[in-house]
């Protein structure tokens, strides 16, 4: 029987996964499927045919450490999905620069170094907006991620301060619609569309995880979103196996990046019945 790894976390105990869905397809079909951690020290990579990136979620706490990790899985035998160079690309959210550059619209987006109080404070400014959020460069899970307002306490902005030190900061004017709406996430296998969720937060919060709370329902997208998030997809180096895409709407009603999730995206194989078969299909595809 054929044999690859989904690398994981420890434990998955406080998350929402659902890479059973595809593991019980693929093994169906002859190819059995092993949860490796990320932090494992005995695996040895060459026993296995393909090393599928899926739920390491702590991943931001190590960044480094966890690209040593895929550096030795991609100089063993098995083969990396997706790519480490397409890794590379994707855990600096540096790259959203990149598809602004090239006309993909994304949610207005600004890069500080080690943001001060007075540079956290002057973006209410530089975005004409009451409400900003700042998150790392290098982050997942929203870990360390604020909405502030003019009225935010200095205490807290000094706490922030503090935090970002010596790191890279992404500030952002809050959309609105996050709330009022939702977030889109479309997914993606082998460049092709797959499925879609619309991911609202609870109430008082921002935050779109199911780990947060959130609430996740499947929908049917305009057909301009899909080929929106092709687009937005398009810049990406090399062929993926997976890939999803976050998308906003802003203030003037246009669709917009957040996020291109091309690591280890939550895909919510359970929100569509035939999904976890084509994420099967793909990997089957990609394997050949």
């Amino acid at each position: 029987m054929s044999r690859i790894a989904f690398l994981t976390m420890d434990s998955l105990d406080d998350f929402v996964s659902y890479d059973a869905l595809v593991a019980d397809c693929l093994q169906a079909r002859g190819v059995k499927v092993d949860n490796v951690s990320w932090r494992s020290r005995t695996v040895k990579w060459d026993d296995f045919e393909m090393v599928i990136i899926r739920s390491p979620w702590d991943y931001q706490q190590a960044a480094d450490e966890f690209m040593k990790v895929l550096e030795a899985i991609d100089a063993s035998t098995a083969v990396l999905w997706n790519p480490i160079d397409v890794v590379r690309w994707n855990v600096r959210k540096t790259y959203l620069q990149e598809l602004h550059d090239r006309g993909i619209t994304i949610v207005p987006t600004q890069f500080v170094q080690s943001p001060t109080e007075l540079q956290i404070r002057g973006m209410f400014e530089v975005f004409e907006s009451d409400q900003i959020v700042i998150k790392p460069a290098v982050g997942a899970n929203a870990d360390d991620t604020y909405w502030l307002r003019p009225e935010s306490s200095p205490s807290e902005i000094q706490q922030i301060e503090l935090l970002y030190s010596g790191r890279l900061a992404l500030l952002q004017p809050f959309i609105p619609s996050v709330i009022e709406y939702g977030e889109t996430s479309l997914v993606f296998f082998d460049g092709e569309y797959s499925h879609s969720v619309l991911k609202t937060p609870r109430a008082g919060d921002f935050r779109v995880q199911e780990e947060h709370g959130s609430r996740i329902q499947p929908i049917e997208p305009d057909p301009d979103l899909i080929e929106f998030s092709r687009r937005a997809l398009a810049p990406i180096p090399q062929r993926i196996l997976y890939g999803r895409v976050d998308l906003v709407e802003l203030p003037n009603g246009q669709p917009a990046v957040m996020e291109l999730e091309l690591i280890e995206p939550s895909l919510y194989l359970s929100s569509d019945a035939d999904s976890a078969a084509r994420f099967a299909d793909a990997i089957q595809r990609f394997r050949a």
